[in-house]
């Protein structure tokens, strides 16, 4: 039996406070266990929540950049359920009023060799407030409570149950943690748990229109955990159905060391926590105005950028919505642009693409910690334009550059110089060497003007071995052609 794979994600982000969502509490990471849970955050007789309006915002934010509804008024509830790190016996979220309603996130991704473009609509995206934190280390054998993060001021966004792969899923989450990041919504520290993933997986017979039963597998923090999981629980429910079992709904941890999930606990329903209007919290009213006014403040979405690039640029859109993935990399691609000029745009895009992103990912770095600046970037580019070097030395360079890790403008010529790469494109001194060629190889020369037009591939692969690279193949190829039709 053939199986479909469907996937929905739900994704905490932390938000750029300064504080909590309902105290003036510290956020700041790292903090002396207990330090920072204040009487609000515990929920001490007499205290009374205050919504944070820079959460609210964030909110807001978020929601214009995804082009979703701003609830004019949403209201926040109270998630019942135990568990030791949640001092209230409660948690204060959103449940039938959601602060962001629907919304759409596009992204790029390879599917069976070949680049494809997703869009993947939200389902909401809602404030809510952090549980504490279970410490199971150095405690023999005991567990420790650190409430410093009760309270932390949290936007979960849902996502429609549309993604059909684990390399769809990763994809999403990677344009979304980078969606929030360019937005200045979240910092996106995964380690620190500031973006927190929660997949839901399910499988169905190929065909069939009913979701199969969904499992949850809670709190991944790397995108490589994520496609492990899913592909684990995936083959996880189709060997157990196969077997005649049934798939039980459940929350399930992924555990690196051992490459499988686990079961955590059954999945509870939203009945099973008996949400209901929290009594301490007035509806969180938004005026137009407010969203307004948050909407001048913010900066050049990807959607914006990509068509100015397909326009300004006349990038295909692929190329565009991979260079606008992140700030960092958008806003390097224009500062090469700008140097080298809009005529080199699309050959910038394809170093950026290629050579550049795949180096960074060698290393582990972000763009913004390249050690090839942009302006370096661009003089590479420019000698590629003019001739000085040819595209297989432009690597050699590049390479060169990114190992020298100099803050020289000029280093493009500079390593150019030191490793004689320089191309061969004095018309004479080429003329000299595809003479010598055509004379060396009469066999060659014979069949080109008998009409095998791929003859004279030969013939410019001894041309540049003959001058041991550095001719320029555009000058030799129209050098061949023209005394090959005489």
């Amino acid at each position: 039996m053939q199986w479909e794979v469907v996937i929905g994600l739900e994704n905490h982000v932390q938000l750029t406070t300064n504080s909590k969502i309902f105290s003036g509490s510290s956020i700041q990471f790292g903090a002396e266990p207990n330090t920072q849970a204040s009487p609000v955050d515990l929920a001490l007789p007499g205290v009374l929540p205050v919504m944070n309006k820079g959460a609210v915002e964030r909110a807001i934010r978020f929601g214009l950049a995804v082009g979703a509804k701003i609830a004019p008024q949403s209201v926040f509830a109270r998630k019942n359920y135990f568990y030791p790190d949640l001092p209230k016996g409660y948690q204060i979220s959103q449940f039938e009023d959601p602060v962001v309603q629907g919304g759409t996130i596009t992204f790029g991704y390879e599917k069976d060799g070949k680049l494809e473009t997703k869009t993947v609509n939200l389902t909401r995206a809602h404030l809510e407030e952090d549980a504490g934190k279970s410490l199971h280390e150095d405690y023999a054998g005991m567990t420790g409570i650190d409430l410093n993060r009760a309270g932390t001021p949290l936007l979960e966004i849902v996502s429609e149950p549309e993604m059909r792969s684990a390399a769809e899923a990763v994809a999403y989450a990677k344009a979304l943690h980078s969606l929030v990041m360019w937005l200045g919504v979240c910092d996106g520290n995964m380690q620190e748990g500031s973006f927190r993933c929660d997949v839901n997986v399910s499988v169905r017979p190929l065909g069939q229109k009913e979701f199969g039963t969904r499992c949850e597998i809670k709190n991944l923090n790397s995108f490589r955990f994520m496609e492990e999981a899913i592909h684990y629980e995936v083959r996880r429910q189709i060997e157990l159905i196969e077997d005649g079992g049934k798939v039980q709904q459940a929350t399930r941890l992924w555990d690196p060391d051992r490459k499988e999930t686990r079961a955590m606990r059954s999945k509870e329903d939203a009945q099973d926590y008996r949400y209901f209007p929290d009594p301490d919290l007035p509806p969180l009213m938004i005026s137009e105005e407010w969203i307004e006014r948050v909407k001048a403040d913010m900066p050049e979405l990807p959607g914006a950028m990509r068509a100015r690039f397909t326009g300004d640029y006349g990038l295909p859109e692929y190329d565009a919505l991979i260079l606008t993935s992140s700030q960092g990399m958008a806003t390097y691609y224009e500062a090469v642009v700008a140097k080298a000029g809009k005529e080199n745009a699309k050959t910038i895009a394809n170093w950026m693409m290629g050579d550049v992103s795949s180096t960074l990912n060698r290393e582990g770095v972000d763009i913004t910690e390249s050690p090839v600046e942009a302006s370096q970037l661009a003089l590479l580019v420019k000698r590629i334009a003019d001739g000085t070097i040819s595209n297989k030395a432009a690597k050699e360079v590049f390479a060169a550059m990114w190992d020298a890790k100099s803050t020289d403008e000029n280093l493009a010529d500079v390593v150019i110089e030191q490793k004689g790469l320089k191309q061969i494109s004095d018309t004479g001194a080429l003329e000299a060497i595809v003479d010598e060629v055509l004379a060396a190889n009469a066999k060659s020369v014979e069949q080109y003007r008998a009409g095998k037009e791929a003859a004279i591939n030969a013939l410019i692969g001894q041309t540049m071995k003959a001058s041991k690279g550095k001719a320029n193949p555009a000058q030799v190829t129209e050098l061949l052609k023209k005394k090959l039709a005489g």
